[in-house]
This record gives C-alpha cells, structure tokens and sequence, in this order.
C-alpha cells in the first residue's frame, strides 16, 4: 500500500508543507483499493503531496486515518476541487493549514503538531539567528561573542527529537557571568519569590549542579524536569514565533536558549539567555501545578486563530513571564522575567507598579513593553486559580473540536466522537477508583460520580 502510494502521489516522505502549505487528515475504510481511491481526487487535479503517514483511526472504529501534506494552499482552486472530491470518498477530512486561510470550511484551522517528534518540523523556523545582534547589543561589536552565540545556534539548529543535548564547556568569561548573576539574584529569593520556587530551588542545586561556579548542563537539567512533571528542554536557536514556542508547551516541551549574556552588562540581556531559562524558568517547570498550566496555554494555542494565539501569547507575557501572586497576605514573584531579572525583582514589590487580578480577558488585551520595567502586573491567588481561569478561556477559542493530551504517546488526540469520549471516562473512572481506594484507606469520606457515558 505504501508503495503504491509513493507512485500514485509522488510523494517525499518526512516533509511538512511551508507557511503556505496545507495539512489534511482523512479517515478511509479497511478495504481493498481505499487509498486509491481516495487519493485520486490530488492526482486529477495534479497535487503532489509532500508528506502523508498512516495510523489506525481513533475517531471512528475500523477505518484508518491519515495526515497528509502539500505545498499547495487551502485556498487554491485546484484544492479545493480536490477537497469537495476527498469528502465524498472518506469517512472523515479535517483540513489543517499554517495560516487563518482555509477551503471556505469552519472545520479548517491552523496546523499544530499531533506528536512530540513533530516539533522537529518548525524548531528552526526562527525570526532571527542566535549569532544577529541589532546594533545596540552589548555584544555587537565583539566577534568573539558573536562567534560563540554562533557556536551554540549551530547546535540547536542540528538537534532533532530523541537526541541528547551536547555538554558545553563554558569558558572562564561566561562562567564569571553566570556566577555574578546567580549570587545577586540568589540574595532576594527567600523575600521576593513565591514559595514554590523557594521549594524547588534548592533541589536543583542538589540535582542539577546549580552553583556559582557551574552552569548547569541543559541535558542534567532536562533529565530532572522529566522525572517530576514531564517537561523537557529543546534547545533552541534563535527567537521562535508565539505560535511556534506555545505549541511546544502542549507537549511538555520548553524551548531554551544555551548561550549566556554579554560579559560586560552581567545583570542586564535584551532577550532571553540561559541565566533567564535556568533560573528564571526551570524552578517552576518542576511544580506540577506549574507545570500543568503552562502546559494549557500550549494546548489551547493549538489549532487557534491567530488573533487569539496572540491573546494567549500576552496571558503568557503577563502569567509565566511577570507574574505576580498572594501567598500568605503578601505579594511575591513567580514570572521567571522578574525572578531572573534583579532589578526588575526588586521593582515589582516596590510601591511604583500598577497592580490588577488576574483576569484572562482583561490580561489578554493589555499591552506592554518589551525593554524597560513593566508598568503593570497581574496577580493571582494561585496557580489552580490561573489554571481554572486559563481554561474557562480557553474554552471560548473557536475550534470545531476539543484537544487531549496523551502523556503515554506524548501525542495529542482530536476529541470528535462518542467513543473516544467513553475511552477517556473509563480512563478518567480508573484515577477516580484509585482515589477512591487512597481516601477509604485514610478514612475520608467521598460521594462517587456517574460520568454519565457508563
């Protein structure tokens, strides 16, 4: 069958469409000459796929799905002849596509990854290189710098899923910069950050190397994630689109920077470097509460417009990068742009920021500036509160279907029909026995719920 339809198609096996490219799902029945068939309507209208895979269908029992590419556009005339054609001849077409343009159909959105290894396909669709400094860098002008950043691009750019992050031996200079950043943020943490972090902190010294003198490997650091909440690190290249570092969040996926700051400016970068990532970040990654909402901002991205990946991209800015919270009557830092920043620390529980609560629709159309302190922060209670507000916003994003994450395949799964949605409860029944066993054995008194799809 796979030959037949490398002949059929033409096509080129591991390729994802560009920008401009379309991404297709079809389910067919299990009988013989159904792929054919199905195929017939892109060879008639002389559309070569780039990429298609084949897996057993979740969505109806006994047909087989697909997921096919083309560098042709949803929009083209010649698609969409073979899109009307597709749907007579298939069970099911879900039309996925980079932009907000679509066959003229409510089901088409923009494409996103259906699995982790998926990721590989955008990771280095980035807006600027590692080593393209504006002129106003600290860096610009020294070519040693400029080098190394260059040096650590390259071995982003040629990482892949399944790899092992390479050590780096970080030079005396960068480790003098690292050991000035780590001791003057590590004086505020006990009184500015959120307990949480406090918490976890002192683990990753124990765990993870994180001392004056050492900055910590991406690997050791990664490896420690995946043991307490499932994230992982990915090195990263340069600046990644909203779209395109939100998705990687839905797989429990952290793109991070490996390279460090200017030496010259120590407490000071203009965009994200590995003292932001370690100590800013990756505290937090290791909560599993944390952990869990940043993981919905990922999955509501998914298959979002793009004015509402630009909502969710400022809930971001204003939660996981400079968000504030209450614990005990008394405000404290988690966004790892405050936390990593000791300036900005000390600002943000100063009497010279406006304050607000955190309210996903308010905090999603605020604006905000990129290169001084924030003028504004959101607070909230905490994280299950941000979470319960994130989802019930999350909610209101128009797509024509509801997104999964299966922690076992590391893969996300497209909510469609009755049965998938009895597989989950008779999932979602099992946790409930286990918790109900956990609580009569420590003498708590529970009321069982029917999921009503029994």
């Amino acid at each position: 069958m796979a030959s037949h339809l490398q002949e059929k198609a033409r096509v080129k096996s591991g390729e994802f469409p560009s920008k401009n490219g379309t991404v297709l799902i079809f389910g067919i029945t299990d009988r013989v000459g159904a792929l054919a068939d199905a195929l017939q309507p892109f060879e008639e209208n002389n559309i070569t796929l780039t990429h298609i895979e084949s897996r057993p269908a979740k969505q109806v029992r006994g047909t087989y799905e697909f997921l096919a590419s083309t560098k042709v556009a949803a929009t083209d005339t010649k698609f969409k002849a073979a899109f009307e054609e597709l749907t007579k001849r298939t069970s099911y077409v879900q039309v996925l596509s980079h932009g907000n343009t679509a066959v003229g159909e409510e089901r088409a959105v923009p494409w996103f990854p259906r699995k982790k290894h998926h990721l590989d396909e955008y990771a280095n669709r980035i807006l600027s290189y590692g080593s393209e400094l504006d002129s106003d860098h600290p860096g610009f002008t020294d070519a040693e710098y400029r080098a190394r950043r260059k040096f650590f691009a390259d071995i982003a750019f040629n990482y892949r899923h399944g790899d092992k992050i390479p050590e780096v031996q970080y030079t005396e200079s960068e480790k003098a910069t690292w050991r000035t950043v780590f001791s003057t943020l590590s004086s505020l943490f006990k009184t500015h950050a959120c307990a949480e972090f406090n918490y976890i902190f002192p683990l990753l010294q124990e765990n993870c190397n994180y001392r004056e003198d050492t900055i910590p490997q991406l690997q050791e650091v990664s490896d420690f994630l995946k043991g307490v909440t499932g994230f992982t690190l990915r090195p990263v290249a340069g600046l990644l689109s909203s779209r395109d570092f939100l998705a990687g969040l839905a797989f429990r996926v952290f793109h991070s920077t490996q390279y460090i700051r200017h030496g010259s400016k120590p407490l000071y970068t203009p965009e994200p470097d590995i003292c932001h990532e370690l100590i800013g970040h990756v505290p937090l990654l290791a909560d599993p509460t944390f952990a869990r909402f940043s993981q919905e901002i990922g999955i509501a991205s998914l298959g979002a417009p793009d004015e509402w990946v630009e909502k969710l991209a400022t809930l971001y800015w204003f939660t996981i990068e400079f968000g504030m919270c209450r614990q005990n009557g008394q405000l404290k830092a988690y966004g790892a742009g405050l936390l990593s920043s000791f300036g900005e620390l000390e600002y943000c529980l100063s009497d010279k920021p406006q304050l607000k609560e955190f309210d996903p629709e308010v905090t999603s159309v605020t604006k905000y500036p990129i290169t001084e302190y924030q003028p504004l922060y959101f607070v909230t209670h905490s994280f299950e509160d941000a979470q319960d507000k994130l989802k019930a916003f999350g909610s209101k994003i128009p797509k024509p279907f509801t997104l999964h994450y299966d922690a076992f395949t590391e893969s996300i799964d497209i909510l469609e029909t009755r049965q998938q949605l009895c597989r989950m409860a008779q999932a979602v029944k099992g946790q409930i026995g286990t918790l109900a066993e956990a609580l009569t054995k420590m003498g708590i008194e529970y009321h069982h719920v029917s999921s009503g799809l029994d």
